[in-house]
């Protein structure tokens, strides 16, 4: 499956990384995982890692991911989300994504670097256990 995650229960974080040409059905296919999870904790940061994504997502394909975060909400409360898109032209199309879905997410953040992702995670988690409200 090209679709693959892992959650991390004790930190809240779930790593999903999409390799090769993937499909709205896998996208679905994966949703519909998670919301069967028994390890899905109520609360979740997101790591999303598109570095080896060869396909290209459709920018209509967005409205029905948004729909699949909008159905997740019942299960799981979404905090930050960082996506690391290192090809250009999927950067550049993650940016429509991150207006269209940022009603989901505390804040959402797109990265061509992994490292940078994973430590402005860190540092949403420590902003967030600081600050719980905010």
């Amino acid at each position: 499956m090209p679709v693959i995650y892992s959650i991390d229960s004790e930190r809240k974080v779930i790593r999903t990384k999409c390799v090769g040409s993937v499909t709205l059905d896998e996208v679905t296919d994966h949703f519909r995982a998670l919301e069967r999870d028994p390890n899905c904790p109520d609360q979740l940061d997101v790591l999303l890692d598109l570095s080896e994504l060869t396909s290209l997502p459709q920018s209509g394909q967005f409205s029905a991911v948004v729909d699949e975060l909008k159905k997740l909400q019942d299960k799981v409360r979404l905090g930050a989300f960082a996506i690391v898109a290192t090809r250009d032209v999927v950067f550049g199309m993650l940016r429509m994504f991150e207006v269209m879905a940022q009603r989901y997410f505390r804040v959402i953040q797109i990265f061509r670097v992994m490292s940078e992702a994973e430590a402005w995670l860190i540092s949403e988690r420590v902003r967030r256990e600081r600050c719980p409200d905010g």
